[in-house]
Parts: C-alpha cells; sequence; structure tokens
C-alpha cells in the first residue's frame, strides 16, 4: 500500500508541475494582451471539448469524438482507428508528463476539430479540464 501511495504521489508531483509550469507560461502571455484575465475555466473548457464542428477532414468532430468523455478510459481517433491512450494522467502517467508533447498534442487536435491553433486561454481551459476530470 505505501508503495502504491507514493508512486501516486510521485506521478501527481510530475504532472502538476509540468502543466502548472506551462500554465503559467499561458497566463503570462494572455495577461500581457489582457490584463484583467481572471484565470481558467473548467466551464469554458467543457463546451471547447464537447462541441461539435466540422473539421479539418470534413466531418463533424469534437475532441470527445475521439477521446471519449471517460478519461480514465482510451479513446479511438475515429478517422484512423488508431487507439488513443487515457488523457487522465492518473491512468496514463505518460500523459501531461512533457511540456513539448503537450504542445504538440494541443495544437494538432485543435487543428483537426477547429481547423486552427487554439488560444493560449483555450489550451489553459482544456488543461484544467483534463486535470479536473483525472
Amino acid at each position: 500500500m505505501k508503495i502504491f501511495i507514493y508512486l501516486v504521489l510521485i506521478i501527481g508531483f510530475s504532472y502538476g508541475s509540468v502543466v502548472d509550469n506551462y500554465l503559467n507560461t499561458l497566463k503570462k502571455e494572455i495577461k500581457q494582451k489582457n490584463p484583467s484575465f481572471s484565470g481558467f475555466s473548467v466551464k469554458r473548457s467543457e463546451e471547447i471539448f464537447t462541441s461539435k464542428h466540422i473539421g479539418k477532414r470534413g466531418k463533424e468532430i469534437s475532441c470527445v469524438s475521439c477521446h471519449t468523455s471517460n478519461f480514465s478510459q482510451k479513446g479511438k481517433n475515429m478517422f484512423t482507428g488508431k487507439i488513443i491512450e487515457p488523457l487522465s494522467p492518473f491512468a496514463n502517467p505518460k500523459r501531461l508528463s512533457k511540456e513539448k508533447t503537450i504542445k504538440k498534442w494541443l495544437r494538432r487536435n485543435f487543428k483537426d476539430v477547429y481547423k486552427r491553433e487554439g488560444t493560449a486561454q483555450e489550451k489553459g481551459d482544456v488543461l484544467k479540464y483534463i486535470i479536473s476530470k483525472g
């Protein structure tokens, strides 16, 4: 039991510090343009994550189309059939562990669903949403 608790603490610290650092970077970027920025929103992100759009492949898609709404379960890319490991960093310790990968993932998925890069606020909102559901 002690080993399990220790691993949970390590995983939590690892993803937490990487995500927190990236969220702070995004927050600084936003505050330069909007000094009254009050923080990232899980509610805004739920809309980002669940709303459907005509994606870059010309078909209706949302983030949950591939990732599902249960972040502890595997998803499946609706175009390629490729299995997607869980979004929850507790179910998938590799998730949210490297800033470079987080940036790549956010850029790619916003382009797939929204046909554009996400704003700094949208990226931060999405990360807060994933953490809140993890």
